[in-house]
């Protein structure tokens, strides 16, 4: 399957660092997309342009293995060489034109979405317009993956829930625009998630920190609730 085909049923994502201080960065992803995780992105300020490009080789290969997509974080350049299916931007990255002009057609591009009007833009930027593939809604609340990032709670993700569902409705064949959920989303809280709206999520602590990934990533998908068309 391709990146297109796969990113629009994608429902658990996973951010995660290269992993120094455990020294585990292979066996770890690959026990997370053993429990179901669809989409892992290495996200790591910390690394040199080499040292990111040989962790997305070992990133890759294990992905391949389940069948799952990756993705690379904020470097259009690190995308494009390393060939990653996925490749995300925040609202004061790389332009959405440029990157698309950058990387390959079947590249899956996000964004990351901190209010209703960014909602907004996101939708309107949608695959069949500007070439935008998926947004994310956070953070929902504070984490220290995004310090000084103020949360914006569960109300942003229930207006992203109505606006998709009316551009939905107001587009011939529908904008099928995938969108997730974001920031400090964990088992203590996904259900209220879920109960706002959305049906993706993503992650960072409740997976990186748990003692068993695996079995982590099996509890949320579990919470997330059935896939829905």
């Amino acid at each position: 399957m391709t990146p297109h085909e796969i990113h629009t049923t994608a429902r658990l994502y996973l951010c995660t660092d290269a992993r120094r201080e455990q020294g585990d960065f292979e066996d770890f992803v690959d026990a997370a997309f053993a429990g179901g995780v669809d989409i892992i992105q290495l996200r790591d300020k910390s690394l040199e342009a080499a040292e990111e490009l040989e962790l997305l080789e070992v990133l890759h290969a294990v992905a391949r293995r389940h069948g799952r997509l990756w993705a690379v974080n904020d470097r259009a350049d690190i995308a494009a060489i390393s060939g990653a299916p996925v490749f995300h931007i925040g609202q004061k990255d790389l332009p959405l034109r440029h990157a698309r002009h950058l990387l390959h057609d079947q590249t899956v591009i996000g964004l990351s979405t901190h209010s209703p009007e960014q909602v907004d833009a996101a939708i309107a930027a949608s695959p069949t317009r500007s070439g935008l593939d998926y947004f994310c809604v956070g953070p929902l609340w504070a984490t220290p993956t995004k310090p000084g990032r103020a949360a914006v709670g569960l109300d942003l993700v229930r207006y992203a829930a109505r606006a998709v569902k009316k551009a939905d409705e107001e587009m011939v064949g529908g904008v099928l625009l995938p969108w997730f959920a974001i920031g400090g989303i964990d088992l203590s809280n996904v259900e209220q998630v879920v109960e706002a709206g959305a049906s993706r999520v993503v992650v960072v602590r409740a997976i990186t920190e748990a003692d068993d990934p695996t079995e982590a990533a099996e509890k949320l998908l579990a919470a997330l609730g059935p896939a829905s068309a």
